[in-house]
């Protein structure tokens, strides 16, 4: 099984429209992509970070997430809210 943690930092004042978006994408993501096993959204206690926990049954399983309308879509609208880019850790597990 493949794990992502992706932290986002959010322009201060975008964090509702953040969170909206990010809403959808969470619910389009856990409606037709059968080969994700986890996929939500977190707020830190440090201000205007995100933090999304993914899980995936395998490597197609994330890369076929990757080559979604929705995510293209959805995270293209993301996109002006974001400070920076993504910090992406994968994880694999071993146990």
């Amino acid at each position: 099984m493949i794990a992502i943690v992706a932290t986002i930092k959010v322009k201060p004042g975008m964090e509702k429209t953040f969170e909206d978006v990010a809403a959808e994408l969470v619910a389009q993501v856990n409606a037709k992509e059968e080969g994700c096993l986890l996929y939500s959204l977190h707020r830190a206690p440090e201000a205007q970070t995100y933090v999304f926990l993914e899980r995936y049954r395998d490597d197609a399983a994330l890369e076929t997430h990757r080559g979604t309308a929705h995510f293209k879509e959805i995270g293209g609208r993301m996109g002006p809210c974001l400070d920076g880019r993504p910090q992406i850790l994968r994880l694999t597990q071993i146990a």
